[in-house]
């Protein structure tokens, strides 16, 4: 058996909360990871991490973007087993994707499907969830009965194929590279000090 990952996370930003009013769940976005140590990391969201509404396919860096903008990101990681088959097919469904970014937009309106439960899906228009269980149905893991549009975050968080490894801070997460993380608390404090000097 092989294993592919979803991370589960919360930033904390406007937007994530303002999801986070409507489902009632400790996370509001999912990613699609290939290893462990989260260097293969892939969603549709943020573009900028300044701009919430510049959004599509990405490939996501723990220790940059979004991410960096705020440490105190909390997260859980779920680990599902698959057949090598299986993960050939994911890792190939992500790289076309990826090879074709440019034609993915954002599914913003799907999540107003989601809250009154009515599926709305554009061609080529994804959500985070609705992205990483779709890559997974059209791959041999279909886990829901329902569309893809309709599956949130908190979905995985309940599933019973997934293995939860980790939770808690995301730069607490052991894997890391710890002097990346620390870089980054860095800057976090220095910012810190920074403000207060201001304030």
């Amino acid at each position: 058996m092989n294993e592919i990952y979803v991370l589960l996370t919360n930033t904390g930003t406007k937007f994530t909360r303002l999801i986070q009013a409507f489902t009632d769940a400790p996370y509001n976005h999912a990613s699609l990871a290939f290893d462990p140590e989260l260097k293969e990391l892939y969603s549709f969201g943020r573009k900028r991490p300044t701009n919430p509404w510049f959004a599509g396919f990405i490939k996501e860096n723990v220790y940059e973007g979004t991410y960096s903008r705020f440490p105190d990101t909390r997260c859980a990681l779920l680990r599902l087993k698959v057949s090598a088959r299986q993960r050939a097919a994911i890792l190939q469904t992500v790289r076309r994707f990826q090879e074709q970014k440019d034609q993915y937009r954002y599914n913003l309106i799907g999540l107003l499907g989601v809250v009154f439960q009515v599926e709305m899906a554009p061609r080529n228009s994804y959500f985070c969830s609705q992205f990483v269980a779709e890559v997974l149905r059209n791959t041999g893991n279909p886990l829901w009965s329902r569309p893809s549009a309709l599956v949130t975050p908190h979905d995985f968080l309940l599933h019973p194929a997934f293995e939860r490894v980790y939770d808690g801070l995301l730069y607490d997460y052991p894997l890391l590279d710890r002097s990346r993380v620390s870089g980054i608390k860095g800057i976090e404090a220095s910012a810190y000090r920074v403000k207060e000097q201001v304030g």
